[in-house]
């Protein structure tokens, strides 16, 4: 079995867990006006995301040279040390060949590319700088936290939309049970500059100005679309027994991951293959020895997004059949979309921490049949099942055990 025992986050709410976990009990995003160019913005569009304070990207790289960095590798490094520091792993003098590195990422460096590409348009190929390039690789954030790690192992970037989080989390799991890896750092990363929340909005994607504030509304029926985030977060993963050798505190303990597809979703919609999913759902808990009933809890990676809330209702409801679905949490409608702190919430609800206010949901969408649970973790919750959906078919799940 995998053991989790680091977790390192930087989302909106600050770095850190405690910063994560107080605005989980609020149950209340922190939501930042995102300046547009003209024309972008269409009239009663998105206006806010839940942005990183560069501030504490800041604070949190003091004494690394990081100025021709993007924001996402800013990003990565700060989550990777602190979750390295997390898990009492100093880093080395020397390269371990034995640290894998796998992130997520849906948009990558998207900042850095867009000046590259404002660079080329108005002066000219030649005008295109080497700097910014090398940051605009889908895999800059991964081997910049290679380097700053001193990892030396297997190092994977991974694009699978919404579900690439836990994705992640598994491939690195699988590094390690093959032996070709001792420990490994995984998890997402994102940025969201404004060129991006402007698509976003554009294919309507976001929820708008509107009562609440413009924050996600999962499984509500009054729900419209997500708030987009950014950020990133990073856990340490190591073979349970030699993270008992060494004395390390284990956060969760992974007891498996699995994915699927969808192949009636479009490029970028939603399907309808709900009993395919449930299907791949209970497939792979059983591969686990597991079946629904085992499951305490589960954390939804429900958005507020309309058709996207109401699959993952729907696979949840297929996968439990008659039996009634153990309590359900949804960090995003305070983590938000993207970023990577949905997959933080995951690890503090596996360890049990905190009461986490949902407060936001008040009406109830008869398609869904879910209300998300609000108050303290059950103490009973020792297995939990996090799952996350995407926009174009991928779906990925993952089962956590409290230690």
């Amino acid at each position: 079995m995998i053991a989790v025992t680091g977790l390192g986050t930087v989302s909106a709410s600050g770095a850190g867990r405690a910063a994560l976990l107080a605005d989980l009990r609020r149950g209340v995003p922190r939501l930042s006006e995102i300046p547009v160019a003209d024309g972008w913005r269409p009239e009663g569009g998105a206006r806010r995301a839940a942005l990183v304070d560069p501030e504490v990207v800041t604070g949190a790289l003091r004494g690394r040279d990081t100025r021709r960095m993007s924001p996402p590798s800013r990003f990565a490094i700060a989550a990777a040390v602190e979750a390295l520091a997390d898990a009492a792993l100093p880093r080395g003098d020397t390269i371990d060949p034995e640290t894998a590195v796998v992130a997520a990422s849906v948009f990558g460096p998207a900042s850095f590319t867009t000046r590259l590409f404002e660079q080329i348009l108005d002066e000219g190929p030649a005008a295109a700088s080497p700097m910014l390039f090398s940051e605009c690789v889908a895999n800059a954030a991964v081997a910049q936290v290679n380097v700053a790690a001193r990892a030396g192992g297997p190092s994977y970037a991974l694009a699978q939309g919404e579900a690439g989080p836990l994705r992640a989390v598994a491939r690195a799991a699988s590094e390690i049970e093959a032996g070709r890896a001792r420990r490994a750092i995984a998890g997402a990363v994102e940025e969201l500059p404004p060129v991006v929340h402007a698509f976003l909005d554009r294919l309507g994607a976001l929820t708008r100005p509107g009562a609440a504030g413009e924050q996600g509304r999962p499984f509500d029926r009054r729900r419209a679309g997500y708030h987009a985030a950014e950020g990133a977060t990073f856990l340490v993963l190591e073979e349970d027994g030699a993270a008992a050798r060494r004395g390390a505190t284990i956060l969760a303990r992974l007891i498996g991951g699995f994915s699927a597809f969808d192949a009636t979703a479009p490029a970028g919609g939603w399907g309808r293959g709900s009993s395919s999913l449930a299907l791949a759902l209970r497939a792979g808990l059983m591969r686990l020895g597991l079946s629904p009933e085992r499951i305490d809890l589960v954390v939804s990676g429900a958005s507020g997004s309309r058709h996207g809330d109401r699959l993952e209702a729907q696979v949840l409801k297929e996968a439990w059949g008659t039996r009634p679905l153990p309590p359900v949490v949804v960090p995003k409608a305070v983590t938000g979309e993207y970023g990577g702190a949905f997959l933080a919430a995951a690890i503090l609800a596996a360890e049990g921490e905190g009461s986490w206010d949902a407060s936001w949901y008040a009406e109830t969408d008869e398609e869904c049949g879910i209300a998300p649970h609000r108050g303290p973790i059950p103490d009973r919750a020792r297995v939990v099942l996090v799952t996350s959906l995407a926009a174009g078919g991928s779906a990925s799940w993952l089962v956590l055990e409290r230690p």
